[in-house]
């Protein structure tokens, strides 16, 4: 029923279409109930016939002409059956295709709005079985399964009408096993319902396995580590195949003995109809419609079985499902007043930010204000909070106290789609799509101009590289730009975001995997085409701060420096130290002759 619940606003929204299918189905039942009955009149009318002519009283064609009715009216009854039977399959299979494009379309703008901490819980192989296996299981529960139940318990209920309106006390006899049988569907319902959810659990731990060995195959291959990987999949399979079978076994056992039990009910019309037929309580023609009748009745209980098995994996596929759609987002819109066009004025106040689960602040006490048009190089250790206060500034995160504000105003008063729009982050591990070389360039804007594109790819020192394709900017990338080097990739990546001209520009050590003289070459180009606006790089190279306005320096997630390149050269503090020390690494080393 709380499956039924959470699928009410689908059904809803195609209410016609529903009740239209539901009164379909009913009168297709009504059909299927008057056949039985105008089999009763041609038998009764047989019987009748044969004893008239028997006594001379009508001839043999009069007999047969009695027979007219009933079989027109078979005719009839099928034929009506059949074309609404067809309609309400139309009608629901309809209902659940287009439920699950409307859940397919939600779950992936839902998901679209989720910070790193959902995806920290989340596996992508595991929202993708979500996103597939389990919407499949709910359209089939809305295009099959309700259409099923509805089948079947008006199958059961008009049977039931037309059986004590032949005999009352045949039909009572015939439900005495019935309380007992609902019993056993009971009682095994809540155990596919488990198994099924444990299946579900299984796939979506083999579709994770799967896809992050496939995304990390080359490392796989460089550790030639092929048999251990090969060995915990076929591990993982094995597990998801024994959950199968143990679903199976119980789907089996419940799906034969629905059949066994209703022969009971079987055994009850045969013995005792046979004895009302005898003492004249009923005639041949009612216990034939009986035995049809029956077969209405107990459709429902044969089928339980599977019906049962249908309801539980859909209700474990829906349930998986609303877990993600019941999943609030980490970051959201806030209602607000007017905000101002962004110009690139940054400002951080008193700023603190603790991981969930971590006793200690990732950051402690910043402030910071930039003004338009400057560039801004955070250095820092590992884990002295780069990174995560690149993020803050792209509201990827929010503060745990103080506040980031944008030209006067706090970060989350701007709507996140503007938000987004104004700030671009490139991060240091560039994600590329399976597309055109041109297409990731131009992945904001399809349409941009070819000038555009080629200014941009100049500034990210990218030029050269694609002139060297065959294909140019039609170069075709495969996965995750498989085909490029480490620093194709990054350059490929800031072109991407140089290319949008944001007021702000965040760099998350993206020159990582260059050299230093294209490292030069890319700066060069920052500078120039970004004289105007707001930029912030994060680095772990003097070579590339020394060209910032302002270097800020990090340390266990507090500012421990602050100045021009030249003025911290002159404090002698951190900054100094490690120009020093990245200034010895760059000296040539000293041979000594042979002698």
């Amino acid at each position: 029923m709380n499956t039924f619940r959470r699928l009410l606003p689908y059904i809803r929204k195609h209410a016609i279409a529903f009740w239209a299918g539901m009164a379909a189905i009913f009168a297709a039942r009504f059909f299927e109930a008057m056949i039985p009955m105008y089999v009763k009149e041609g038998i009764d009318g047989i019987n009748d016939g044969q004893a008239a002519i028997g006594d001379g009283v009508t001839q043999l064609a009069q007999a047969l002409d009695s027979l007219t009715a009933p079989v027109i009216g078979i005719v009839v009854c099928v034929i009506g059956q059949m074309t609404l039977t067809i309609g309400a399959r139309i009608l629901m299979r309809r209902i659940g295709m287009f439920t699950a494009y409307d859940l397919r379309n939600r779950l992936y703008q839902h998901l679209q709005r989720q910070g790193p901490a959902f995806f920290s819980d989340f596996s992508i192989g595991d929202l993708m079985a979500r996103s597939i296996n389990d919407i499949q299981l709910v359209r089939q529960i809305l295009a099959y399964t309700i259409r099923m139940t509805f089948i079947l318990l008006l199958t059961a209920v008009v049977g039931l009408v037309f059986m004590f309106s032949l005999s009352a006390e045949l039909t009572l006899a015939i439900l005495l096993p019935l309380p007992f049988i609902g019993g056993v569907a009971f009682f095994f319902s809540k155990r596919v319902y488990r198994e099924s959810f444990a299946v579900q659990e299984g796939f979506s731990m083999l579709s994770t396995f799967v896809q992050e060995n496939l995304n990390g195959i080359r490392t796989v291959q460089a550790m030639a580590q092929e048999p251990e990987e090969t060995a915990r999949f076929a591990r993982i399979n094995q597990h998801y195949t024994t959950i199968n079978k143990r679903l199976f076994v119980t789907t089996s056992l419940l799906g034969s003995l629905m059949p066994t039990l209703s022969a009971g009910c079987m055994l009850i019309i045969i013995a005792y109809g046979s004895y009302l037929v005898q003492n004249g309580s009923i005639t041949l023609g009612t216990l034939a419609a009986f035995f049809s009748y029956l077969t209405m009745v107990l459709w429902p209980v044969r089928d339980a079985g599977a019906l049962v098995t249908q309801w539980q994996r859909g209700a474990s596929g829906t349930s998986r499902v609303f877990e993600i759609l019941d999943h609030e987002p980490e970051i959201r819109d806030r209602p607000t007043a007017a905000y101002p066009e962004l110009t690139g004025e940054v400002e951080i106040q008193n700023l603190y930010y603790q991981y969930e689960g971590k006793d200690k602040y990732a950051l402690e006490n910043i402030n910071l204000h930039v003004l338009p048009g400057e560039t801004i190089a955070i250095l820092g250790r590992i884990g002295s909070g780069k990174s995560t206060l690149l993020r803050l500034l792209a509201r990827l995160l929010d503060p745990t106290r103080g506040e980031v504000l944008l030209n006067g105003h706090a970060i989350a008063e701007f709507p996140l789609a503007y938000l987004r729009e104004q700030v671009c982050l490139v991060l240091q591990d560039p994600f590329l799509f399976a597309d055109s070389l041109g297409d990731n360039i131009t992945y904001d804007d399809p349409a941009r101009e070819h000038d555009e594109i080629w200014e941009s790819a100049e500034a990210a020192a990218l030029a050269e590289t694609i002139e060297g394709f065959n294909d140019g900017l039609h170069t075709l990338l495969g996965e995750r730009g498989v085909t490029l080097s480490g620093g194709q990739k990054q350059r490929t990546a800031l072109a991407r975001g140089l290319i949008r001209m944001t007021p702000i520009l965040i760099l998350d050590d993206c020159f990582s995997a260059v050299d230093t003289e294209t490292e030069e070459h890319i700066l060069a180009g920052l500078k120039r085409i970004r004289a105007q606006e707001t930029t912030l790089l994060v680095s772990h190279r003097v070579s590339t701060a020394r060209h910032a306005d302002r270097i800020l320096v990090l340390e266990e997630g507090r500012i421990i420096e602050v100045g021009s390149h030249a003025e911290l050269l002159e404090k002698g503090g951190f900054y100094a130290d490690l120009e020093e020390a990245q200034r010895a690494m760059s000296r040539p080393v000293a041979t000594v002759p042979a002698t």
